[in-house]
């Protein structure tokens, strides 16, 4: 069984010890420390030492998405700490203007794909670039981006095919039209068991935004995606 949890982001904007105390009671065992703006990231890394993150078998962290007002440099130094606790980063590849900043962290720099309104690292030969800069990377799927990208999943399917080797954490949420992350409908549960089969075995954190009472169902309908993923869909719907 795949670990699957949540990132904090999701749950609480802007606040990861909110987000923590809605997990308390959850049945997750993996968790994504979100410090998507660069005001978030400071507080986030302060606080690590005196979180108790012992219940968790998976933990990773989310660098900011967008850097306008800190230094690239500054940013990957203020995250070293986590390769010590030999937990992965989180980038989005638009993000990185120097990968030099980002060699240290090895097989712990994670690169995300993109959705559809990014200019870039949307797709195999957009995110080549990055993985050819930085050959130990490893990649973070953003299923919920592919699909936007192509609804087929044909641009998921090629970049498991080309980096499914490299692949260390799945998020997994749906987009509505505005790119704003909502929680998963039947829909991808059906589409993302088609592929399911294909995807290297790996934490799924989800970034679903959802009120507190509707984290459980949540992560239910996440398994759906990948308990018995060669089940058909047909005999998902007779359970239905």
């Amino acid at each position: 069984m795949r670990s699957i949890g949540f990132s904090t982001g999701a749950l609480a904007k802007g606040d990861f010890r909110a987000a923590l105390r809605l997990l308390a009671s959850c049945d997750v065992d993996a968790i994504e420390l979100s410090a998507l703006r660069e005001h978030e990231l400071p507080s986030l890394m302060e606080a690590l030492t005196e979180l108790d993150l012992s219940r968790y078998v998976y933990v990773s962290i989310h660098a900011p998405s967008r850097l306008e007002d800190v230094a690239e440099a500054k940013v990957a130094e203020v995250l070293k700490p986590a390769i010590a606790m030999g937990w992965p980063v989180i980038l989005h590849p638009d993000a990185i203007q120097d990968h030099g900043c980002w060699r240290d962290f090895g097989s712990l720099l994670c690169i995300e794909n993109m959705d559809k309104r990014k200019p870039s690292g949307r797709t195999v030969l957009e995110l080549e670039p990055h993985f050819a800069a930085l050959p130990e990377a490893s990649l973070c799927l953003d299923l919920g981006h592919a699909r936007q990208v192509d609804p087929t999943f044909g641009v998921a399917r090629g970049i498991i095919r080309e980096f499914g080797e490299r692949l260390k954490q799945i998020h997994l949420s749906e987009l509505d039209v505005r790119s704003r992350h909502q929680p998963l409908s039947m829909t991808t549960v059906w589409a993302v068991r088609e592929i399911a089969h294909l995807i290297p075995k790996c934490p799924v954190i989800l970034e679903s935004v959802v009120p507190p009472e509707g984290i459980h169902s949540e992560v239910l309908t996440a398994r759906q995606c990948f308990d018995s993923a060669r089940t058909s869909n047909r005999s998902l719907v007779a359970t239905l």
